[in-house]
């Protein structure tokens, strides 16, 4: 896309964020991310029914009456973005490409955090770190995420997730929500996933286009990897091609599903037509 088009497409992305961010999927976005820990708030006097794990002996005896301690969750929370950009993210038959689901997503993640109050950075990744952003607050942050985002040319790479685990671990030190938003063509990934999930609240949100999942029959198709370049003939009009093809995507599905919900972490199908608000308030929903 030209600069124009960038600029043009983010302002219709942020018109359409802020338009279908409601009060009660807001409210859902808030009540799942509880705060990342207790801060000390101040000290009363003991009141029947207290739990006496909380007294502060040291100040009962000080003050010869017994004090307990009231603490305050910290609701300050940071919301990482980690978004495959792979070749296969450049891949659409429907609505759009999921790579521009993928941004739209971002943005009402992103949107949501801000009208939070919270943090919210970004990670863009292919076989390497393609960009950073770290996590802050403001409107103007989530425009440049959005931009960011929208900015990357198409890449003929492959995805490395675990090298992307492993750059997040060492940048994000503090608990955050971490949206991890790809089509999950990335190899083995589970242990560094279920390393990641221990340390951070972890939501995987997996994008696909419907015809992955059925592959049509167009008779003769030169097919090419978006991933390596590579250019194949195929077949589609011969039905065990097309069976094999659904089974192996559909065993894909199953095992990503199972390997998230084995790391302790949420997960999320969403396809490039589908109405993602309606999904994610779900998906919130249900973990609350």
């Amino acid at each position: 896309m030209t600069a124009e088009e960038v600029l043009k497409k983010i302002k219709l992305i942020e018109l359409k964020s802020k338009r279908r961010l409601n009060s009660s999927f807001l409210g859902e976005y808030n009540s799942l991310f509880k705060g990342v820990g207790m801060t000390f708030s101040e000290l009363r006097p003991y009141q029947f029914g207290d739990d006496v794990r909380k007294i502060d002996w040291n100040k009962t005896a000080h003050f010869h009456e017994p004090l307990v301690k009231i603490f305050e969750e910290e609701r300050e929370m940071t919301s990482i973005l980690l978004i495959d950009v792979s070749g296969s993210m450049n891949f659409g038959t429907r609505k759009q490409f999921k790579n521009e689901t993928a941004a739209e997503i971002s943005a009402i993640l992103a949107f949501s955090a801000i009208k939070n109050n919270d943090k919210v950075g970004l990670i863009l990744f292919s076989d390497k770190i393609e960009a950073f952003i770290p996590p802050k607050k403001g409107n103007a942050q989530v425009i440049h995420i959005i931009k960011t985002i929208l900015d990357i040319k198409s890449i003929n790479k492959s995805a490395n997730l675990n090298l992307c685990i492993d750059f997040l671990l060492k940048t994000i030190k503090r608990k955050a929500s971490i949206f991890l938003i790809s089509d999950f063509d990335i190899g083995d990934y589970e242990k560094k996933l279920c390393i990641l999930s221990k340390k951070h609240q972890v939501t995987g949100i997996r994008i696909y286009d419907r015809v992955e999942l059925n592959f049509p029959d167009i008779g003769w198709a030169h097919l090419k990897d978006l991933e390596t370049g590579d250019l194949k003939w195929v077949n589609t009009s011969n039905k065990s091609i097309r069976e094999q093809y659904s089974k192996e995507y559909k065993k894909l599905l199953l095992q990503t599903k199972n390997v998230f919900t084995k790391c302790g972490s949420g997960f999320i199908n969403i396809a490039t037509d589908q109405d993602y608000i309606k999904e994610l308030f779900n998906y919130f929903k249900e973990r609350h």
